[in-house]
């Protein structure tokens, strides 16, 4: 009996200590601001890709007099869209390859959210290209890169029926374009599959192009 006793007298004054730390944070939660999960890209900040921007910042050696000139270009990209990446997706592989005053043309016949939000980016990109980037003429450019990935994932609860919870995801994605100087080519992608010599050839420039490391 006397064990038994003093096992409830534990259990009495443990909970009453929890009790005490449960007000304790309760009161000290109420004046923090907290974040929900509701909330888009605010609380997220620090998963921004920046690499990509870097390329702006590259510093090439002078040209020769007889090389070909080097055409300029511009990256930019938007970070934590609310759209989904898969979406995102077939818009940004659709520009791919066009000028600039052609994407944009085609993007305003889409109506789709993706569609704003590549035209915007594509937009503020020729925009930078002639402050920014030196480039004489602004109808001069063509879509070289244009692709998304994945952004941050929120998870939320979405209420079922007979007091059961699942799992919704909120998805954010990632939009990348780089524009360059100069006409666009005649063929973005090929029309017609690689045979096996031009796959040979390929392979070859490939393993003539490769650096041995450590080497002279």
């Amino acid at each position: 009996m006397q064990s038994i006793r003093q096992c409830v007298r534990h259990l009495v004054s443990y909970s009453k200590s929890i009790v005490n730390r449960a007000n304790i944070l309760s009161t000290a939660t109420n004046f923090a601001p907290t974040c929900s999960f509701h909330i888009s890209a605010i609380c997220h900040k620090d998963q921004v890709p920046k690499k990509f921007l870097n390329y702006n910042k590259t510093v090439f050696p002078p040209q020769k007099p007889g090389e070909e000139r080097r055409p300029a270009y511009v990256c930019h990209m938007k970070a934590n869209i609310k759209y989904s990446p898969k979406k995102m997706w077939y818009i940004a592989s659709f520009v791919r390859g066009m000028s600039v005053d052609e994407a944009v043309k085609q993007l305003s016949f889409i109506h789709r959210k993706g569609a704003e939000i590549a035209k915007e980016v594509i937009l503020e990109a020729q925009r930078m290209a002639v402050e920014e980037h030196n480039v004489e003429f602004k109808s001069n450019l063509w879509v070289a890169e244009s692709f998304s990935t994945k952004g941050i994932v929120i998870k939320g609860l979405r209420r079922h029926a007979r007091a059961r919870k699942g799992i919704v995801h909120y998805r954010y994605c990632h939009y990348f374009v780089r524009l360059e100087e100069g006409s666009p080519p005649k063929y973005y992608f090929l029309p017609y599959p690689k045979t096996g010599e031009e796959l040979l050839d390929d392979w070859m420039k490939q393993m003539h192009l490769r650096k041995v490391p450590n080497s002279l």
